[in-house]
């Protein structure tokens, strides 16, 4: 019995100890297909900042503006903005493995044309933001399909830890791009920085095409865009999670960009010598992204510690009081140690966010939605870069970033209160527990209406009216064009769920859509039916005059 015990008590301590393992930071690294991913990743993102580092010090050397400086940032992050939400359809739609390597070479291409316009002494302060922001296109292309793959690559347990790993990816090339770009700058010129940017891109598309990935197509045809579009903004739109999120990540986003925005102002100010501050400018972003990776180590204790909601507001104070001391720091040290901190708090912040946004998506939706997702933090750093650029021509540097530190807790505080994300966890997996249906006479095009006929107690209509509501959701997250629940005014024990299609083959891709929570949500609707039979179910479709 007692080596029985002792057999068992190893058992369960080994297996403790695995799945301790597997919540490591580091543990999504031990599947190779993530690892070659995450290494392109962090060369990709390596050349981004190498390309905003050298865009924003080259700014500088071209006017003395703090808005044309500041517009450096938003012109690199507005096109995800305005170009998420296709890009993430056409991620969801396309064989991934071909448009991440399209979005490669465009990134490649627009850092060559950047190089040839710096060494022919044709740089303008217009150009330079025409060129910055036709680089952000390439980053907007890119980001849905590598934020959509992570969860094929790994398992939901590591999910946490593969995004952490994606940030320390991004916090390393924080370190490494700007000191390479900054030693190049320094030497060679700031043309350098983009040449090697365009070399590092080919060479990531030339790994990734060695990848070997297969695309499955839908029995039922692509989808157009148009309509893979109209059914991301759906789902968003009727997700309180995913709403929450938004809202969560737009206020961080607006108010941490400020010290990213007027970083190269701030360097001026601080740096000794004659030579401009480029060395001290690379010292601060570095210090934020060595301050970013400490942070990723922290996370797992963080998750356990806090939950969502204070894990998230702390993130924001602690950022806020980095801010501040950035603003107010009399000596290069102080603005150092507070970037480090920043880092740490961005890094807290925006994973337990990015998390919350993908534990919200369903697989054939998440492209679209972390697109969403990633707008959401692009339009508030664009805007914010904008507003605080403008605040500091106004006024001074440090006091924009003050009031920027300031609004942003506020502006979080306000979000906690009035809009909690603490809902029931929905089982988003996906289920076949819905046949779909057989036509006799499936029309080729026009819209599909169906009628579920429902007998209820009028004693439950109340309930049956509240429930009806969670089902309308669902119906249009699946991505149904409208619905209306109809009562009986001969009948008060009768109603009628009337819900849209866009066309049968529409109608048909939503049983592709249902997950467990939607089978559940049947099973309660059925729990309210009195009828003698299941509910009838009728299809019709819209013939034109």
């Amino acid at each position: 019995m007692a080596d029985a015990d002792r057999a068992s008590a190893q058992a369960a301590a080994s297996q403790a100890a695995q799945a301790k393992a597997a919540q490591s930071v580091w543990a999504p690294l031990t599947r190779p297909t993530f690892r070659m991913l995450w290494l392109i990743w962090m060369a990709a993102n390596t050349c981004m900042w190498m390309n905003d580092v050298a865009a924003a010090w080259l700014m500088t050397s071209l006017t003395t503006s703090p808005v044309l400086v500041a517009l450096v940032q938003s012109a690199s992050t507005l096109p995800v903005f305005l170009l998420g939400l296709p890009s993430g359809a056409l991620a969801d739609i396309l064989d991934r493995r071909r448009y991440f390597i399209v979005t490669q070479f465009w990134v490649a291409a627009v850092a060559v044309v950047l190089c040839l316009a710096v060494l022919s002494g044709h740089m303008t302060p217009a150009l330079l933001l025409v060129l910055t922001f036709a680089n952000g296109i390439g980053l907007a292309m890119r980001w849905p399909v590598f934020s959509a793959l992570i969860p094929e690559l790994v398992s939901k347990p590591q999910l946490p830890s593969a995004m952490a790993l994606n940030a320390v990816a991004m916090n390393a090339s924080r370190i490494i791009g700007p000191l390479v770009a900054g030693a190049i700058i320094a030497s060679l010129g700031s043309a350098w920085v983009f040449v090697l940017n365009a070399t590092l891109s080919v060479i990531s598309a030339l790994v990734l095409i060695r990848w070997k990935r297969k695309h499955a197509d839908s029995p039922l045809g692509r989808e157009r865009l148009p309509s893979a579009m109209r059914v991301g903004v759906q789902f968003v739109r009727e997700s309180p999670r995913m709403r929450a999120v938004l809202l969560r990540t737009v206020c961080f986003f607006f108010q941490s960009t400020a010290v990213m925005a007027l970083m190269p102002l701030v360097a001026q100010r601080l740096h000794v010598g004659e030579e401009g501050g480029a060395g001290t400018f690379t010292l601060l972003l570095a210090s934020m992204g060595a301050g970013a990776i400490i942070g990723a180590t922290l996370l797992p204790r963080l998750r356990q510690a806090l939950p969502r909601e204070r894990l998230v507001l702390t993130g924001v104070s602690v950022q806020a009081l980095a801010t501040v001391a950035v603003a107010l720091a009399p000596h290069l040290a102080v603005a150092v140690a507070a970037m480090l901190l920043a880092g740490m708090a961005l890094i807290a912040t925006a994973n337990t966010l990015g998390v919350a946004a993908q534990m919200a998506l369903p697989n054939w939706v998440r492209a679209r939605g972390m697109s969403i997702y990633q707008m959401s933090i692009m339009g508030g750093t664009a805007l914010g870069a904008a507003l605080w650029g403008q605040v500091a021509s106004i006024t001074s540097v440090p006091t924009s970033l003050i009031i920027a530190a300031v609004c942003g807790v506020v502006a979080m505080l306000l979000v906690q209160r009035l809009s909690s994300d603490r809902q029931i966890e929905e089982d988003l997996s996906p289920s076949q527990a819905f046949k779909a249906p057989e036509a006799t006479m499936a029309p080729e095009a026009g819209r599909v209406v169906v009628t579920i006929e429902y007998i209820i107690q009028p004693a439950q209509t109340k309930e049956f009216r509240q429930l009806m509501q969670e089902s309308r959701r669902s119906r249009m997250r699946q991505g149904a064009l409208g619905w209306t629940l109809l009562h009986s005014m001969s009948q008060p024990e009768r109603f009628v769920e009337q819900i849209i299609d866009e066309s049968w083959t529409e109608h048909l891709r939503r049983f592709d859509r249902v997950t467990a929570y939607d089978v559940s949500l049947r099973d309660r609707k059925l729990a309210f039916h009195v009828g003698e039979g299941p509910p009838r179910v009728t299809r019709y479709f819209a013939e034109s005059p």
